[in-house]
C-alpha cells in the first residue's frame, strides 16, 4: 500500500539537494564564536548564508535576519521582543483572530504584562480588510502583526494593502500631550506558509517577517525573523550575546546553510509549482464534488495558496475521517481539535462564522513537491469509502 502524505502545511520532507548540500559542512563544526581559524570558517559560512537569505528577501545590507530554531520562537521574538523594546511610545497591539497560535499565546502573554491588543475579525472566506485594521489604531498603537497566509484555509492576507495604509497612517503628524509626534507603526507577518510568494520585504512593506524552514522542505528546527534596519527590538533568550544579541546560542551552521539552500532552490521554482499545484488543487475538488455529496469547500479557491485546502464533509466528524484515512495510509489533518470530552471546532473557523455542524467535519488537505494527480486520484476513492461508511454507521447510531 503506497502512503499518500497530504500533511505539507504541518511538516516537509528535506529536499535531497539541500541534505546533499547539508552534508558539504559536516567537517566545519567549529563553534562561530571561537576566535580560532575553524570557528572563523564557522563564522564566515553563517555570514554568508545571511547574505544569500538577504537576496531572497531582497532586503537591505543593514537589516538584520535572525536565525532561531524556528517560526514559534521567531513569531515570540518578533512579538515580544518589539512591544518590550516600544512600550514607552504605546502599548496597544492589533493582530487578527485567525492567526497562528504562537501569535495568538504572545499576545495573551503581553496582555498580562499590561498591553492592549485588539483582534481583527475576518469575513466568511477568513480573509482581513483593510479598514477593519485601520479603525483599529489609536494613538498608542506600535504594532501589527497580520499573518501572510492562513496555516488552515490557505487564504491570502492583503499584506501589502495593510503596510500602505499604515506608512500612509504614519504621515499623519497626531497632536500628543500639545506636541507634533510622528504616528509610527510597525508591522509583522508570519510568513511561514508562504514560501512559493512573494517574498520580497520591499514589496510587502513589512518591518518584520517570519519564516520557518521545516515549511519549505529544508531542516527542521530552523527559522528566522527578519528585523527591518532601526527596528527597536530586545532578545527574548539571553546567554553569550549571537545574533547581535537578539537570540544567544550556539548557531547551528549547517541548518543556516540548508535553510538558505531551500529557499533560494523554492524561489527559483515557485511560479511553475503554483500553477501545478494550482491545476491539482482544481482538479482534485471537482473530483471531490462529483463523487460525494455534501461537501462544503472551506478554502477560497481563488484568493488562498494551492498548496492547502480546507473542506468539510457534513455528517462526518473530522477526527474519526483522518483516522480511517490513516489506516489507509492517507495522512491529512483535522479543522477541529479533539479532547477527552469533545471535538472542539478550530478557532479560524469559528472566526470565518462556520456553522459548528459543518466545522466539526472540516479536515486540512495540504500538498507539495512530492503531490500527483495519481495519488489524488487514490484519495478521492478512499474519500468517498470513508465519508460513506462514517455516514452509515452516523445514520445507524
Amino acid at each position: 500500500m503506497k502512503k499518500v502524505y497530504l500533511d505539507y502545511a504541518a511538516a516537509t520532507p528535506v529536499r535531497r539537494e539541500v541534505l546533499m548540500a547539508m552534508r558539504t559542512y559536516e567537517e566545519e563544526f567549529g563553534n562561530p564564536s571561537s576566535v580560532h581559524s575553524m570557528g572563523m570558517v564557522a563564522r564566515e559560512l553563517i555570514e554568508d548564508a545571511r547574505r544569500g537569505m538577504r537576496e531572497v528577501l531582497h532586503a537591505d545590507t543593514n537589516d538584520l535576519v535572525v536565525f532561531t530554531s524556528g517560526g514559534t520562537e521567531s513569531i515570540n521574538l518578533a512579538l515580544l521582543g518589539v512591544a518590550r523594546a516600544n512600550r514607552n511610545r504605546g502599548r496597544h497591539i492589533i493582530t487578527s483572530r485567525v492567526e497562528h497560535k504562537a501569535v495568538l499565546a504572545c499576545c495573551a502573554q503581553l496582555e498580562k504584562e499590561g498591553f492592549e491588543v485588539d483582534y481583527v475579525e475576518v469575513d466568511a472566506q477568513g480573509r482581513v480588510c483593510v479598514s477593519d485594521v485601520q479603525k483599529l489604531i489609536r494613538k498608542d498603537t506600535i504594532l501589527v502583526s497580520i499573518q501572510y497566509v492562513n496555516n488552515e484555509t490557505g487564504m491570502i492576507q492583503p499584506i501589502d494593502e495593510i503596510s500602505r495604509m499604515l506608512k500612509l497612517r504614519s504621515q499623519v503628524k497626531l497632536q500628543i500631550k500639545s506636541q507634533t509626534k510622528s504616528h509610527t507603526i510597525l508591522f509583522h507577518t508570519d510568513a511561514c506558509q508562504a514560501g512559493l510568494l512573494d517574498l520580497d520585504v520591499g514589496r510587502l512593506g513589512v518591518d518584520l517577517l517570519t519564516l520557518n524552514s521545516s515549511k519549505v522542505y529544508g531542516p527542521h528546527g530552523m527559522g528566522l525573523l527578519y528585523v527591518r534596519f532601526g527596528v527597536l527590538i530586545r532578545p527574548v533568550i539571553f546567554g553569550g550575546g549571537q545574533e547581535w544579541g537578539l537570540r544567544s546560542g550556539t548557531e547551528n551552521v549547517v541548518g543556516i546553510r540548508g535553510f538558505v539552500c531551500t529557499l533560494e532552490l523554492l524561489q527559483k521554482e515557485k511560479n511553475k509549482e503554483l500553477r501545478r499545484l494550482h491545476d491539482l488543487r482544481q482538479k482534485f475538488v471537482s473530483e471531490l464534488q462529483k463523487k460525494i455529496s455534501d461537501v462544503f469547500v472551506v478554502s477560497d479557491l481563488e484568493m488562498s495558496v494551492p498548496t492547502l485546502l480546507s473542506v468539510g464533509f457534513r455528517g462526518v466528524e473530522a477526527d474519526t475521517l483522518v483516522r480511517a484515512l490513516s489506516a489507509q495510509g492517507i495522512y491529512i489533518s483535522a479543522g477541529s481539535a479533539c479532547s477527552a470530552q469533545e471535538i472542539q471546532v478550530s478557532y479560524v473557523l469559528r472566526a470565518m462564522k462556520l456553522s459548528e455542524k459543518v466545522a466539526r467535519g472540516v479536515v486540512r488537505l495540504s500538498f507539495g513537491r512530492g503531490t500527483t494527480w495519481k495519488d489524488l486520484k487514490r484519495v478521492v476513492r478512499v474519500v468517498e469509502q470513508g465519508v460513506s461508511d462514517l455516514r452509515r454507521v452516523g445514520l445507524l447510531s
